[in-house]
C-alpha cells in the first residue's frame, strides 16, 4: 500500500497535469476558431477551380497535345504519396488516421508491383512512416516555426512536386490529409493531384447550372497556367483543413485528458482518506492496547 506522502505527491502531480491539459484545451479552442474560418474560406475557391478545370477539360477532350498535368504520363508505374500531418502531437488520433490511410495505400500499391515514393509534410507523419517505409521516404518538409500557414508555404510543396514531375520521377501523385468536419470528427482523405482529378456531375460533366463559358485566351493557354496553380491551391486547402482538424482533435483530446485527470484525483483522494483513516485507527488501537497493558 502506498504511503500518505506518496499519495499526496501523486495527487499534486495529477493536479498539475490537469492544469496543463486544461490550458492546452483553451488554447486549442482559440486557435480552432481561426483555423476553421481559414479552412472554410478556402473551400469555395478550390472547389470552383475544380469546376473551371472540368469545363476546360471537357472542351479539350479528344484533342492532342494535352498538358501532362491533366492527362498524365500515360504510365502508372511510380506513385508519389504526399502525406500531410502536424508538427506536434497531443492531438488524439489525428495523425494516426492520416498515416493509416497512407500506409494502406502504400501496401496496396506495393502489392500491385508499383514503385512508391513518399513526401512527408509534417514531422509526425515522418516519425510514424519511417518505422515501416524508411526506404520509400524521399524527403520531409516541416513548418514547425510557422504560426500561420500561407499560400507561399503551400507553393513550396507545390514547386517540389512539379519539379519532380517534370523530371520524370513519378507518374501519379496523391495527397493525404484530414478534412475538418467538426471538433469531434476529422475525415482522412486521399486526393489525386497528378493527373488532375476532375470532379464529375450527374451526367459525367460539371453542373454549371446551364451556364456556357467562352474563354480568352484559348483553353490550352489557360490550362498551362491554371494546372500548376491548382496543385498549389489543393495543397494549400489540405494544409488549412489539417490545421483546423489538428486543433479540433487536440481540443477533444485535452478535454478527455482533463476529465480523466479529475476522475483520477477523486480516486486518489478517496484512497488517501481511507489510508489516513486506517493509519489513525491503527495508532488509536495501539495507544488503547498500551494503556490497558499497564
Amino acid at each position: 500500500m502506498a504511503s500518505l506522502k506518496e499519495l499526496r505527491n501523486r495527487i499534486a502531480s495529477v493536479k498539475a497535469t490537469q492544469k496543463i491539459t486544461k490550458a492546452m484545451q483553451m488554447v486549442a479552442a482559440a486557435k480552432l476558431r481561426r483555423a476553421q474560418s481559414a479552412a472554410e474560406a478556402a473551400r469555395p475557391y478550390a472547389e470552383r477551380m475544380d469546376a473551371v478545370l472540368s469545363n476546360l477539360a471537357e472542351a479539350l477532350k479528344g484533342l492532342e497535345g494535352g498538358s501532362p498535368l491533366m492527362i498524365g504520363t500515360g504510365k502508372d508505374d511510380v506513385h508519389l504519396l504526399i502525406v500531410c500531418t502536424s508538427e506536434r502531437g497531443l492531438c488524439g488520433g489525428f495523425n494516426s488516421s492520416i498515416v493509416r490511410k497512407a500506409r494502406d495505400k502504400v501496401l496496396e500499391l506495393i502489392g500491385q508491383g508499383k514503385e512508391v515514393k513518399i513526401l512527408c509534410v509534417g514531422k509526425k507523419g515522418y516519425d510514424q512512416l519511417r518505422r515501416q517505409f524508411a526506404a520509400q521516404i524521399i524527403d520531409t518538409i516541416e513548418f514547425r516555426g510557422i504560426k500561420q500557414l500561407t499560400f507561399e508555404n503551400a507553393d513550396q510543396v507545390g514547386q517540389r512536386v512539379r519539379s519532380m514531375f517534370e523530371a520524370g520521377e513519378f507518374d501519379v501523385a496523391t495527397l493525404f490529409f484530414a478534412e475538418f468536419k467538426s471538433v469531434i470528427s476529422q475525415k482522412p482523405m486521399a486526393q489525386q493531384l497528378i493527373p488532375a482529378s476532375i470532379p464529375e456531375g450527374a451526367e459525367g460533366g460539371v453542373d454549371l447550372k446551364g451556364a456556357i463559358y467562352e474563354y480568352e485566351p484559348e483553353e490550352s493557354e489557360i490550362l498551362a497556367d491554371l494546372l500548376p496553380l491548382n496543385i498549389t491551391t489543393q495543397i494549400f486547402k489540405a494544409l488549412l483543413e489539417n490545421a483546423a482538424s489538428e486543433q479540433g482533435a487536440r481540443m477533444s483530446a485535452m478535454d478527455s485528458a482533463t476529465r480523466n485527470a479529475g476522475e483520477m484525483i477523486g480516486k486518489l483522494t478517496l484512497n488517501y482518506n481511507r489510508t489516513r483513516q486506517a493509519q489513525i485507527t491503527k495508532e488509536l488501537i495501539e495507544i488503547i492496547s498500551g494503556a490497558e497493558a499497564l
